[in-house]
């Protein structure tokens, strides 16, 4: 059972949002404007977000933003803004899934335990840790600490460079990183993989712009260099 914080304004789809997540096992709890949510996230943290983009009062750009800037809590956009520069953005800004209105109900779970599984596997956490002095990254606890900072990763960001690092020197493609991170059975543009990237490169790389530890192997993909 995990703690959902549904932040949705229009009641019918917040009903049926919530139904169906309680009966998957779950608790719901909704707000339906963003200054509610951002007053609900000072004094509690779910374990999962699902967010509407267009909200009374605070809108879901901005509570985003907010919950990137403090945590790493997995964030599904729910809205019906399709136009794929705001996929795009909402992408860029953290968030680890975009739904879009009208949807299916149980596709929504689906992806919802799709992310509670990469953030909470079921299984014993890797005893693997890769430790390279300055960059430690830790499965088990989910965890990166950059000269013993931590560092905020949203759940796909943590995926996608625990797939690197645990490969070190070894190249991946594009698609096969999707479909190693985000499933084999979503249909999710490449370019995706280039956006994580950046936004791993921006939190772990001393330089972005000349990387010490994700490498582009031109006409093929990514690496990891760094010895544990």
């Amino acid at each position: 059972m995990a703690h959902i914080l549904l932040v949705e304004d229009e009641t019918s789809i917040a009903d049926i949002v919530r139904l169906y997540l309680e009966r998957d096992g779950h608790r719901v709890a909704v707000v339906d404007d963003g200054a509610a949510a951002l007053h609900a996230l000072e004094t509690t943290t779910p374990d999962l977000i699902v967010l509407d983009l267009m909200l009374p009062h605070v809108d879901g750009w901005h509570i985003l933003r907010w919950v990137r800037s403090q945590s790493g809590v997995p964030i599904i956009i729910l809205t019906a803004r399709r136009e794929e520069p705001d996929r795009i953005a909402g992408l860029d800004l953290g968030a680890d899934d975009y739904v879009v209105k009208p949807f299916s109900p149980q596709e929504l779970v689906s992806r919802v335990r799709a992310v509670l599984r990469r953030t909470h596997p079921s299984s014993p956490a890797e005893p693997l840790v890769f430790d390279g002095g300055a960059l430690v990254i830790d499965p088990g606890a989910r965890e990166v600490r950059v000269h013993d900072e931590v560092r905020h990763l949203t759940v796909r960001e943590f995926d996608l460079l625990w797939v690197l690092a645990s490969h070190p020197r070894q190249a991946f493609s594009r698609d096969r990183l999707l479909s190693l991170v985000w499933g084999s059975d979503e249909f999710i543009d490449p370019g995706t993989v280039t956006v994580h990237i950046r936004r791993v490169r921006e939190k772990i790389e001393p330089d972005p712009s000349a990387p010490r530890y994700i490498k582009t192997v031109w006409g093929v993909g990514y690496r990891f260099e760094g010895d544990a």
